[in-house]
């Protein structure tokens, strides 16, 4: 199945006209002609069944015959992760964490962090055609980059975690994990967190936890704290 993303589509209406983008590529590139079928999501849970009735490369126009609605899972992650210094390194911890079933994720900026500003306008994208390729119907929340010190400022409910290198008493993260439950986990930049952060996040009494015995990178941390909390979850 091919699947298509658009956020204006609701089960309200009867017929919709995709943007002249997406019109172009489905009508011009994907040679859809009228009575063809899509598979349409709006990245709020739902499914729709369209026909194209208007085969226009300007403005493509489909009639909805079907709508489904997917409950999102019942438990939630929220992965905190400091910017990697190598772009493309992030672009993909965004795109499998998006796969693997990611609910929400914040860039943070730390102490060590050799990268400082982002542009989330590519990360949109990336996080877009990811659901699309896994076929997924709801939309991870990306939230734009935060200071770390503003974002533990924030009120974060149920399962809380921070994992860093630091030689001391930690928890492996898969033995924490209960089924259906909110978790946020911050992942450190290259440098790791530096003292004072894991200080200020234990004082909040976010949890210190491992993730197995090699030191891992940025991205290759986030990637193994998402799929342990959706695998326990399966």
């Amino acid at each position: 199945m091919q699947l298509f993303y658009t956020p204006e589509i609701n089960a309200q209406q009867k017929e919709f006209s995709f943007d002249k983008e997406e019109s172009k590529h489905i009508v011009k590139v994907l040679r859809k002609q009228e009575g063809a079928i899509l598979k349409v999501t709006n990245g709020l849970g739902y499914l729709f069944t369209t026909e194209i009735i208007l085969a226009s490369d300007k403005k493509c126009t489909v009639k909805i015959t079907h709508s489904d609605f997917f409950e999102p899972n019942r438990f939630y992650i929220h992965m905190a992760v400091a910017p990697t210094k190598m772009n493309d390194r992030y672009e993909w911890f965004l795109e499998k964490a998006t796969e693997i079933g990611v609910n929400e994720i914040t860039p943070i900026i730390c102490d060590h962090s050799e990268r400082k500003t982002i542009k989330t306008e590519r990360f949109d994208k990336i996080i877009q055609s990811a659901m699309k390729q896994s076929l997924q119907f709801h939309l991870p929340k990306l939230n734009e980059p935060l200071p770390f010190k503003q974002f533990l400022a924030q009120k974060h409910e149920g399962n809380l975690c921070i994992a860093h290198c630091e030689e001391t008493s930690k928890t492996l993260l898969k033995n924490t994990i209960r089924l259906n439950e909110k978790y946020t986990v911050l992942i450190g930049p290259e440098g790791d967190f530096s003292e004072k952060e894991i200080q200020s996040a234990l004082e909040l009494n976010y949890m210190p936890v491992s993730l197995g015995n090699t030191r891992l990178r940025t991205e290759t941390a986030a990637i193994v704290a998402c799929h342990s909390i959706v695998y326990a979850n399966e």
